[in-house]
């Protein structure tokens, strides 16, 4: 589990919260959500995530995986078109492939070859018609990310938007690595980029990273939800999202929405955000490579070779830093990689000590593979300006 904003602890408001709610509720509701499984708890955090997103309605999930794979299929059937960015997630990947649409892949945030698929796609229509005979998509839906997890590289959001509208199609937004963690409100890429959230069709994110907690949602029109909640495999079939974790998730959204009468859910996202770019700022002074937005705070080091993964990773263990090795079939053969996630809990001691060590490592294994211009200036933690302020 990625904890991006640092409420996965063990004590505080969250944890009450979530402990108090056993006495009331107990651990399950002992059912699916449309068979007994929904309490008041569900129904408070539907609303308040719904707020939080700044659209009309929302729907939760007790599984972030499902939530993609489960619901997808209800959105698409045979006759509609799916057009997926490549670095795409598996529950994704899984959610397309299911309902039998058809799939097409564009190159990783290149908003050029989606257009091209687009375009020819529109033009050419639905495969496999009698000669001379066109036959309109019944739906195009184009699915992107927020955060991509194994890149570190943020959607190219705006003209994603653009591109959808002038062409008629639908957008899935994912935003399980970056809601909570990304905008000055800490709302996602949509926040980011001050988009207006209902351009988006259907918006996706898990409780799992910047809540500490499980599950995920979508949100969207209510005609959107309402389908969701009478058709979707999730509500229909599997088990409810247990209490605790939805009163886990209710505490941090009211956190992070300034309900709890403090700042500290704004100071969370810009601690998050100024330890993102100090954090990627020195490791590109050692001439390590790393992919992705300045403001990602999920931190690919690249190491390529496969035999380098374990040896970095089972060194860095030794000093009580915890990465995660990512090699093929995840990644190319050749671009096996260590994926740092920065935290909001994370202190600039921890960071330095972990700077210290990850340069230690990389002189040993040799790792320094950039070329790029070294800029030796010192990071200056307390004035590094972040889009938060």
């Amino acid at each position: 589990m990625v904890v991006l904003v640092g409420f996965a602890e063990n004590s505080g408001p969250c944890a009450e919260a979530a402990i108090n709610s056993i006495y009331k509720y107990g651990v399950t509701t002992g059912g699916t959500r449309q068979q007994y499984g929904t309490c008041d708890l569900h129904v408070e955090l539907e609303k308040l995530t719904a707020e939080f997103l700044g659209v009309d309605d929302a729907i939760t999930f007790g599984m972030g995986f499902a939530t993609n794979a489960l619901n997808i299929p209800t959105l698409v059937s045979p006759g509609c078109l799916v057009i997926s960015d490549e670095k795409n997630h598996a529950s994704l990947i899984l959610g397309i492939r299911l309902p039998g649409a058809t799939v097409k892949v564009f190159k990783h945030n290149d908003v050029k070859h989606l257009e091209q698929i687009l375009r020819d796609s529109i033009y050419n229509g639905q495969p496999n018609q009698p000669k001379g005979q066109y036959k309109p998509w019944k739906k195009i839906l184009i699915v992107v990310e927020g955060v991509y997890s194994m890149e570190g590289t943020i959607v190219r959001l705006p003209e994603i938007i653009a591109l959808k509208k002038k062409y008629k199609a639908y957008l899935y937004l994912d935003e399980a690595h970056s809601i909570g963690a990304m905008g000055k409100h800490g709302r996602g890429v949509v926040d980011y980029f001050g988009c207006d959230p209902k351009d988006i069709d259907i918006l996706m994110g898990t409780f799992t990273k910047s809540f500490g907690s499980a599950g995920g949602y979508l949100a969207g029109t209510k005609e959107l939800i309402t389908y969701l909640r009478q058709n979707s495999f999730a509500s229909k079939h599997a088990w409810a999202m247990a209490p605790p974790v939805a009163a886990q998730i209710i505490a941090v959204l009211k956190i992070l929405m300034g309900r709890d009468g403090t700042n500290e859910g704004q100071k969370r996202i810009e601690t998050l955000a100024r330890n993102t770019r100090y954090f990627r700022r020195r490791i590109e002074q050692m001439g390590i490579i790393i992919h992705g937005n300045e403001d990602s705070p999920v931190v690919p080091i690249l190491v390529y070779l496969y035999s380098k993964i374990a040896a970095m990773v089972r060194t860095l263990i030794q000093e009580k830093i915890a990465t995660v090795g990512v090699g093929y079939p995840a990644t190319p053969l050749m671009e096996g990689r260590i994926r740092i996630c920065l935290s909001a809990a994370h202190t600039k001691e921890q960071l330095d000590y972990a700077l210290q060590v990850i340069e230690k490592v990389a002189d040993e294994l040799g790792l320094k593979y950039s070329r790029k211009p070294i800029n030796s200036e010192p990071v200056d933690y307390d004035k590094i300006k972040v889009y938060a302020e």
